[in-house]
Parts: C-alpha cells; structure tokens; sequence
C-alpha cells in the first residue's frame, strides 16, 4: 500500500459505467440476449464488452455481416439497454463526488448513447452534465482518445491538466494516450494508471483559486502523478 495522493487539476473526466454508475446486471442480461439471438458463445461476447461502443463489439462479433445488418443489430442492442437503463446503482461516492464540482469542471465521457447515458445517471440519483461526449459524438471509441480531448476541448482546458475517472481496459488505454492523468476505478490489476481507487468514495474534491485540489485516498494507488497535473 503507498501513500495517498493529491493532485490539483482544471477539471475531472468520468466515464460512466462502472465508474459512476453499476450497470453491470443490466448490460449483462442484454447482451447474453444477443448472443444467443446470433449463436454465439456468451463467454466471447462478454470479453468483448468493457468500456466500447455496441457498434465496435457488434462489429467485432459479428465480422462478417453486412452494413445493415450491423446497424439493426446495434439498434437492436441499444432498444434493450435504454428500455432496462433503470436497472442501475450509484457507484459509492459517485454523488457526493460529482455534486462538489461546479457544473464547468466535469464532462461525461461514455461509449453509452446520449439517451440511456441520461437515463442511467437520472436512475442511479446522479446529476447531469453540462458537457457529455456519448457514442454518437465520437468516430472513434476507446481506446481512441478523442472522447476524452473532445471533453477537455468543450470544458476548455488542457487535456494535461485533467483528471481521468476510468474502470476498463480500454478507457484507461484512452486515457493514457489522450495525455492527461487516470484514475483506475475498480480497474483490472495490470492496467497501469497514476493512482488506483476501489470507488469513489476514494476521492474528494476541493475547489480553489489555483483550480480543484483532488485528494485520493486509495487502497492500491501508485502515487505518482504524471506530467500535467500538479501535485
């Protein structure tokens, strides 16, 4: 166990599922549905899963259907998860967290739709942003960044002085090479990340003159910040 952490940062980056919001029964259910709709093993599609848009897992899965084919599967995928968006918890700490930041100093960066984005944060008790990068706002979904750089881009910050709020391998691959600093929240042990939390609860917020002093009060942390972030 190392020491906790403190950074100092403009504004702080979350992406949804798993970071903010339990949603893991839901998405679960939806997609052993389509597995079995495709004959497909569950256990392959749900390695496809974590942090990616449903147009790239239906893709991966599906390599050799046709463009409409992949469009009405990837409606169909979204129909379901919308209908159950509901079906969600609040992440621990996750509303205390966000509801310390002023409104300009955090985005949604998600590989969700806009709708069950909106409809998973409302579920699960937790404000909405001012600034959201869903699915349908990026061409390229993690672990490409630009979800990430579009966010500090709308917040007007540099994306090296941003925290990254990420649970998924490749939301936190996003994050390193977008160029600011992650936060593994209940991530996979061997994804590298500047400071690891089991939840939010980890984490508190407080706003300065200077910017938002973030401190980290992780179990498994690393507590060296990276280049951007002062500590």
């Amino acid at each position: 166990m190392t020491a906790p952490g403190a950074v100092t940062a403009r504004a702080l980056l979350f992406d949804m599922d798993g970071t903010l919001v339990d949603s893991a029964d839901s998405i679960d259910r939806v997609w052993r549905e389509f597995a079995d709709r495709n004959r497909l093993p569950h256990d392959t599609v749900l390695a496809a899963l974590p942090g990616r848009t449903a147009q790239d897992i239906v893709a991966e899965c599906l390599p050799t259907a046709d463009g409409p084919t992949l469009a009405a599967e990837v409606a169909w995928i979204r129909d379901r998860e919308e209908a159950g968006a509901d079906a969600v918890a609040e992440i621990p700490g996750a509303r205390r967290l966000l509801t310390s930041l002023p409104a300009h100093a955090w985005a949604l960066v998600t590989s969700a739709s806009r709708t069950m984005a909106e409809r998973r944060l409302t579920a699960a008790g937790l404000p909405l942003p001012e600034v959201a990068v869903c699915a349908g706002d990026v061409r390229a979904g993690k672990p490409d960044p630009e979800g990430f750089l579009a966010a500090a881009r709308l917040l007007g910050v540099d994306i090296a002085d941003c925290l990254l709020f990420e649970d998924s391998a490749p939301g936190l691959l996003a994050a390193r090479r977008s160029g600011g600093t992650a936060v593994a929240v209940a991530a996979p042990a061997d994804e590298p990340a500047p400071y690891r939390v089991d939840d939010l609860t980890a984490v508190t917020a407080h706003v300065r003159r200077d910017g938002i002093r973030v401190e980290i009060r992780p179990s498994r942390a690393q507590a060296e910040p990276a280049a951007g972030v002062r500590p």
